[in-house]
């Protein structure tokens, strides 16, 4: 490591879990290791406490409290890191108890969030995001931290104003950033507007972080959008063109990965992100398949969007990473359209699934017969533009055309 690298955080993680529920709770810290590296840190022991429920004050109990102690000290820890979302009192008893930092699984994602964030709109919701978790934590320990500021009788005292100073500027700050969101909200409509008015078929890729949805993006229309191995490599949505055969043309749009335990205030600062999908026509799903969490994380994507209102959409799921090992797993709730193995890295796949986007478009569309003179090109390239032209024959009374427009 050189003197201007940045020196990694060494983190402790912790998890409560039901004896029955352990395997699930090892995968869990697993996860969160890798969203740990994402962030810069790195997790150097992890610690799971058998409860049927974590303790309302500490999250973990006494006895563990003094092991993980012995266990910051000889792993030289920075802090501590829970599986699960702390309350704002178990977040400050266990503060005062081990004497470094504790942080929670929310506030690791809102900090690869902030990383990620590249756009205003994308910085706006992290902003968002953050500010009201910051905001229901003002009234537990951090508050009463403030309120014994002043030390007077009562609870008036100048620590107490601090506190509603501290959420006054919070909500006021909120309410900035929502008023500057709709006005993009609104700018996306326009632009949703303008592709509708063009006709053209959209598709969403979703799925778990880090399945491969940029990769597959970039290797099936040739762009390059960011795509790396890490836990939310992108965040903002980026829609591409896709040009098919027999002149057939859709969109693609790429979508912030799902994960498991992700609070619902973030989905809902998310959600102008994560609505791409709800507007779309069609739902590409791409999985890991080298990953033997697969069904887990599809659940996931699956519950997700059924949050976000999303169904009744075609699903393509397409099983990437083929060339990594695994295939599609027999699930008893599978409901996509059309299933198929892929591998974006190497290309393999990639026909099929294309044949497979005409097919499911293909099927939402009409074949016309319409006459054009030669005075309305405009209007034939915009028929064009809108499906795929089936038979075009030049003739003296003008272009017969037969084209497939969608229904």
């Amino acid at each position: 490591m050189t003197e201007t690298a940045e020196k990694k955080e060494r983190y402790i993680e912790i998890a409560v879990s039901r004896a029955e529920d352990r395997a699930d709770t090892e995968e869990s810290l697993s996860e969160l290791s890798r969203l740990l590296e994402t962030a810069g840190g790195e997790c150097v022991y992890k610690v799971i406490q058998q409860l049927e429920r974590p303790v309302a004050a500490t999250y973990i109990g006494s006895g563990k409290i003094e092991e993980l102690r012995s266990f910051i000290d000889a792993f030289e820890a920075d802090g501590v890191i829970s599986d699960d979302e702390l309350t704002p009192a178990q977040l400050g008893n266990l503060e005062a108890e081990l004497h470094v930092k504790v942080i929670d699984r929310t506030m690791l994602i809102l900090d690869i969030f902030a990383r990620h964030a590249v756009s205003r709109e994308g910085k706006i919701q992290v902003e968002m995001a953050q500010l009201s978790y910051k905001s229901s934590r003002l009234s537990g320990s951090a508050g009463k931290a403030m309120s014994r500021l002043g030390g007077g009788i009562g609870t008036r005292g100048p620590g107490e104003t601090k506190l509603e100073t501290d959420r006054r500027r919070i909500r006021n700050r909120i309410a900035s950033l929502r008023k500057e969101l709709r006005v993009m909200k609104k700018n996306r409509e326009n632009t949703r507007k303008a592709r509708e008015k063009n006709g053209l078929p959209v598709f969403a890729i979703v799925g778990y972080t880090n399945a491969g949805k940029s990769t597959l993006l970039n290797a099936l229309t040739g762009s390059d959008v960011l795509s790396e191995d890490a836990l939310f490599a992108t965040l903002d949505p980026t829609t591409r063109r896709l040009e098919l055969e027999n002149g057939l043309t859709v969109l693609l749009t790429d979508t912030v990965g799902f994960i498991s335990k992700l609070p619902h205030d973030l989905i809902d600062a998310f959600h102008s992100t994560l609505e791409e999908a709800g507007y779309a026509d069609y739902i590409i799903h791409v999985v890991d398949s080298s990953d033997q969490r697969a069904e887990k994380n599809m659940q996931v994507v699956k519950e997700t969007l059924s949050e976000l209102g999303i169904s009744g959409k075609p699903i393509i799921t397409v099983f990437n990473k083929s060339d990594k090992g695994g295939g599609p797993r027999p699930l008893s709730d599978r409901v996509a359209d059309i299933t198929l193995r892929a591998s974006a890295r190497t290309g393999e796949g990639l026909d099929t699934l294309r044949d497979a986007i005409k097919r499911v478009v293909t099927e939402d569309m009409e074949l016309v017969s319409r006459v054009f003179s030669y005075t309305q090109v405009a209007d034939l390239e915009r028929l064009r533009d809108r499906g795929r032209i089936v038979k075009e024959d030049y003739q003296e009374d003008g272009i017969h055309v037969e084209a497939l427009i969608r229904k």
